[in-house]
C-alpha cells in the first residue's frame, strides 16, 4: 500500500509530473479543489474565445455561407478524428453526433438488427441507467427481442448463440471498476455476438484500445474527460468492417448519401456518415473542440500513469487518514482494474459530500451511499488530492457532516 506521504514529498511529485503545465489550459475556480468524478469537466481557458468567435464572426458576420466557408458541415468527421486517438481508433471509424443515449439506440438497434435470428441484448445489472433503459427501449420497439442481465463476472460465460449484442461500460460510473475490454470482445465474438462499449469514464482518462482488442461498436459522451462543456455532443465509433453492413434507425437527412439532393428516398451515407442524423450542434462541437485542444501534445501513456498515481494516493489517504470513518472501498485497488475515479459508501455519503463541497472540495454522491471523488489527469494535482483527503478527514473527525443544512438533497447529485 502507498504509504500516506507529507505535504513536500507530494509537492515534489507535482513537480516531476510531465502533465503539469495542462493545468494552465482550465480555468479552475482558485482555491477550489475539482473531484467530479466526473458528470462535467472543468472550462477550458480557450472555450469562451472559441465559441465567442464561432457566434460573432461566423454566425453573426458570415451567417449560412458558415456551412461551407468554416466547414461546419464537415465538424462531427473532423472531431471524430481528434477523438479517434484517444481511444485507440482510425479516424474514419469515429464521429461526433447526438447525444450519448441517441448513439445507444441508434448502435444496439442496428446490431439487433444485423443478427435477425438472435434475440437478446445482454448487459450488466447495475450498468449507468441510460444503457439499461435505452437496451430495454429497444427490446420494447423491436419483434421478440429481450434484454437480460448478468453481473460482470459471469458475463462471458452467459453469452450464448441467442445473443444479438453485449452491451458493457467500460469503466462503471459509481464502482470505477474497469471491465476486460479484450476478454470480453473475443467472449461475444466467439458466440457471434456483436459488442458496444460504453467509454463516456474512459475516453481521455484511461487506456482504451478499441482497434487492439477488435472492437465492433462503442459509444461516449464529450461533456466529462473530453472537457466540452455540459451538454457536449457525443461520439459514436462503428468498426470499418461493419459501417457498410450496419442501418441506423435514425434516418435523418444528415445520414443520407446525398442530403441536399432533396429525395424522398432514404440512401444511408457511405463510411461512418450514415449514424448522422440531424443538423450537428455547431455552438456545442465549438465547445467539444476546445475542449479537445486541451489533449494537444500529451501523450495518453501520461494521462494513464497520471490517473493511476492520483488514484493510488487518494486510495491511501482514505484508508489510512480516514482509517476508521466508516468508509468502505468500492473502487478496486488494482490500477489495472479501475477507471479514473475512487468511491466509497457510507451511510452517510451525502451529507459527507455537502460538508466537502462547503470547504471546497467538490465530489458527488451516487445512491444509495456512494461518495465519488474523480481524478482528471490534466488538472487534478496530487496536491489537491492530498489536501482533499486531509479536509475530509477533519469533516470525519468533527463530525462536521452532521449539519442538518448538509442533510438537504439537491436535484441533481
Amino acid at each position: 500500500m502507498t504509504r500516506w506521504p507529507d505535504l513536500a514529498q507530494v509537492k515534489a511529485m507535482d513537480a516531476a509530473d510531465p502533465l503539469r503545465a495542462c493545468r494552465t489550459r482550465f480555468a479552475l475556480p482558485e482555491g477550489l479543489i475539482y473531484l467530479d468524478g466526473n458528470s462535467l469537466g472543468a472550462l477550458p481557458v480557450d472555450t469562451p474565445t472559441r465559441i465567442a468567435a464561432t457566434v460573432e464572426g461566423q454566425w453573426g458576420t458570415d451567417l449560412i455561407a458558415s456551412w461551407n466557408k468554416h466547414g461546419w458541415i464537415d465538424a462531427p468527421a473532423r472531431l471524430g478524428a481528434r477523438i479517434a486517438p484517444l481511444i485507440g481508433a482510425a479516424t474514419d471509424e469515429v464521429i461526433v453526433a447526438d447525444s450519448t443515449s441517441a448513439n445507444l439506440f441508434k448502435l444496439i438497434t442496428a446490431a439487433c438488427l444485423a443478427q435477425p435470428g438472435r434475440s437478446t441484448i445482454l448487459t450488466e445489472p447495475g450498468n449507468f441507467p441510460t444503457d439499461l433503459y435505452i437496451a430495454q427501449g429497444v427490446a420494447a420497439v423491436l419483434p421478440e427481442r429481450r434484454v437480460r442481465t448478468m453481473p460482470a463476472a459471469e458475463m462471458a460465460a452467459a453469452i450464448d448463440g441467442d445473443t444479438a449484442v453485449v452491451v458493457l461500460t467500460h469503466v462503471h460510473y459509481k464502482t470505477g471498476a474497469m471491465l476486460d475490454m479484450a476478454g470480453l470482445t473475443a467472449a461475444a465474438q466467439a458466440a457471434g455476438a456483436l459488442i458496444l462499449w460504453d467509454l463516456s469514464h474512459s475516453a481521455g482518462a484511461v487506456a482504451v484500445d478499441l482497434g487492439g482488442c477488435h472492437v465492433d461498436l462503442a459509444v461516449g459522451c464529450g461533456y466529462k474527460y473530453l472537457n466540452g462543456g455540459p451538454g457536449a455532443p457525443a461520439f459514436l465509433y462503428v468498426a470499418r468492417r461493419w459501417q457498410e453492413r450496419l442501418r441506423s434507425p435514425m434516418t435523418g437527412w444528415m445520414g443520407h448519401d446525398a442530403p441536399f439532393g432533396f429525395g424522398d428516398e432514404y440512401a444511408p451515407g457511405a463510411g461512418m456518415k450514415r449514424f448522422l442524423c440531424g443538423t450537428p450542434p455547431i455552438l456545442g462541437m465549438a465547445a467539444l473542440a476546445a475542449g479537445l485542444d486541451t489533449f494537444e501534445g500529451v501523450a495518453m501513456t501520461d494521462v494513464v500513469a497520471k490517473s493511476r498515481s492520483l488514484g493510488d494516493l487518494l486510495i491511501a489517504g482514505l484508508e489510512q487518514r480516514c482509517a476508521g470513518a466508516g468508509f468502505t472501498l468500492v473502487t478496486p485497488r488494482d490500477p489495472d482494474a479501475r477507471g479514473s475515479h475512487v468511491s466509497v459508501a457510507h451511510d452517510h455519503a451525502w451529507e459527507i459530500s455537502q460538508a466537502l463541497i462547503a470547504r471546497g472540495v467538490v465530489g458527488d454522491f451516487r445512491a444509495p451511499d456512494v461518495l465519488r471523488l474523480g481524478l482528471t489527469p490534466l488538472y487534478t494535482a496530487h496536491e489537491d488530492v492530498w489536501r482533499a483527503v486531509e479536509i475530509l478527514a477533519e469533516v470525519m473527525e468533527s463530525e462536521a457532516w452532521r449539519n442538518p443544512a448538509y442533510a438537504e438533497r439537491a436535484a441533481v447529485t
